[in-house]
C-alpha cells in the first residue's frame, strides 16, 4: 500500500535528516495538549484557512499547547507544533479511513487532552463541521445516483465521529450546515452551535480607499464613478458566474445606459465565461483579472462598490466577510451559508432565487443606487468587525476551558 506524499513546497513532517516535533513525557505542570485535526492545513481552500486562522490565534494562549495533525500543512508561525499523519492513497476509499486511524495512533503518542476535529475521524471532543454530511453532498448537491466505495468509507468515519458519543459539542460553519447535520443524523440541536468563521481586518490596514480606487481603476481602465460589482472565486461555475451575468444582462435591457461594471477575479474557464457575457450582450462591461496575490486583492475589494457570490451551494463564503470587511454590500444566494450575517435592505440582499434573471437584476440595481449603496456599505463594515477571528477563538476557547477545567 503507498503511502501519501508531499506535495511541492508544502511543509511536511519528519524529513530525512530533520526532527519535526519532540515526544517528551507529559509534566504535572505542563499546559494543556489541544489537538486539531485537518488533512491540510493552511494551505488553499476555505476550510483550510479557516482552521489556519483559527488555531493561530488558539496557540497565542499561554494556558495550553496546539498540536496539529495533518498530512500537509504551510507553517504560519512557531506556535504550533505540527506531526504528520501519513494518509494511503490508493485504492481511493482508503483515504478518509487510513487519515482517521493514523490520526487516533498518533494523538495517542502524544498525550493528548483535547482533540478538536475539523475533519472526519473516528472520535474527537469538538467537531467543527465545515461541510455538509457527505450523504447529503453525494445526492444532494452532486446528485449521484449512488456512492462510490469512497463515499461508503467516508460517509461510515463520519458517522461514527458524530454518533460516537464522545464529542460534547459540534461547530457548524452556518445554520444551513446545522440544519444538515441535525436532520442527517437527529442530534440534539442543543448540542449544535454555529461559529460563524472569521475575518481579518488586518488585510486593509495601512490601504487608502480613494487611492486603492485610483491605482487599480487605472490599471483596469475602468471609470472612477462606474459602479463595479465584484466577483471572486477559484470556481466559477459553482459560485454562480453565470447567474451574475444573466441579471446584469437584464439590467441593461431594462436600463441600457445604466453603467455598470463586472470585475471577475480568480480561476476559472474564462473562455466559457466570456462566451456568456458576448451572448447576453454584457462583453463590452466584464473584465477578466485571473488570480490576485492576496496582499493585491485587498486592494481589489477597496476599488470596488458591491459584492455578489450566486453559489448552487456553499456552506459559508469567506469571501462574503471579506468583501464586507472592505465596506462593500453584498449580495448571495439562498443557498450560502453565510446568508446568516447579511440583513436584507440594511448590509446586503438574499436572492432566494437567482435562477431568475429578474429577480437578480432587481437586487443588483438597488445595490447600483449610489446612496443607498454607501448606507449599506458601511452596515456591512459594522457586520464584519462583529465577525473576526479574535472573536471566533475566544468562543471556542470558552469551550476548550469548559471542557479542559470542569467546575
Amino acid at each position: 500500500m503507498a503511502i501519501r506524499r508531499p506535495l511541492k513546497n508544502v511543509r511536511n513532517g519528519p524529513v530525512p535528516g530533520g526532527i519535526a516535533h519532540k515526544k517528551e513525557p507529559p509534566m504535572a505542570t505542563q499546559r494543556k495538549r489541544i489537538g486539531v485535526v485537518i488533512p491540510k492545513y493552511g494551505t488553499v481552500g476555505g476550510a483550510e484557512g479557516f482552521v489556519a486562522e483559527l488555531t493561530e490565534r488558539l496557540a497565542l494562549n499561554p494556558d495550553w499547547e496546539i498540536h496539529v495533525f495533518a498530512n500537509q500543512w504551510v507553517r504560519r508561525s512557531d506556535n504550533v507544533t505540527f506531526h504528520r499523519v501519513s494518509v494511503i492513497p490508493f485504492p481511493r476509499f482508503f483515504v478518509t479511513p487510513s487519515f482517521a486511524l493514523y490520526a487516533a495512533k498518533e494523538m495517542e503518542s502524544q498525550g493528548i487532552d483535547l482533540i478538536h476535529t475539523h475533519d472526519r475521524i473516528f472520535a474527537a471532543d469538538l467537531f467543527t463541521m465545515h461541510g455538509t454530511p457527505h450523504s447529503y453532498w453525494v445526492y444532494g448537491v452532486r446528485e449521484k445516483p449512488f456512492m462510490s466505495l469512497f463515499d461508503r468509507a467516508t460517509a461510515w468515519v463520519e458517522r461514527k465521529l458524530v454518533t460516537g458519543g464522545r464529542c460534547s459539542r459540534f461547530f457548524a460553519v452556518s445554520e444551513l450546515t446545522r440544519k444538515l447535520y441535525i436532520e442527517e443524523y437527529g442530534l440534539d440541536p442543543g448540542m449544535v452551535e454555529v461559529h460563524h468563521p472569521g475575518v481579518d481586518l488586518g488585510m486593509y490596514e495601512g490601504l487608502d480607499r480613494e487611492e486603492c480606487r485610483r491605482e487599480v481603476r487605472q490599471h483596469l481602465q475602468i471609470g472612477i464613478k462606474e459602479p463595479v460589482i465584484l466577483f471572486v472565486s477559484m470556481n466559477f461555475e459553482v459560485k454562480g458566474l453565470d447567474r451574475i451575468m444573466a441579471g446584469l444582462s437584464e439590467i441593461k435591457l431594462r436600463r441600457p445606459t445604466e453603467p455598470f461594471r463586472l470585475l471577475v477575479v480568480g480561476r476559472g474557464n474564462e473562455r466559457k465565461y466570456r462566451g456568456i457575457a458576448q451572448r447576453l450582450g454584457i462583453d463590452d462591461r466584464v473584465l477578466f483579472t485571473g488570480p490576485v496575490p492576496r496582499e493585491e486583492l485587498a486592494k481589489v475589494y477597496l476599488a470596488s462598490d458591491v459584492y455578489a457570490m450566486l453559489s448552487m451551494f456553499d456552506t459559508f463564503g469567506m469571501v462574503v466577510l471579506e468583501a464586507m470587511a472592505a465596506g462593500l454590500p453584498v449580495a448571495v444566494s439562498g443557498t450560502v451559508g453565510a446568508r446568516d450575517i447579511v440583513v436584507p435592505g440594511e448590509n446586503g440582499y438574499v436572492i432566494e432565487d437567482p435562477q431568475r434573471p429578474a429577480e437578480v437584476a432587481t437586487i443588483l440595481s438597488a445595490l447600483l443606487n449610489p446612496r443607498e449603496r454607501e448606507r449599506m456599505g458601511e452596515a456591512a463594515r459594522r457586520t464584519a468587525t462583529e465577525h473576526t477571528w479574535e472573536k471566533a477563538a475566544g468562543r471556542v476557547e470558552e469551550h476548550y476551558r469548559r471542557l479542559l477545567y470542569p467546575r
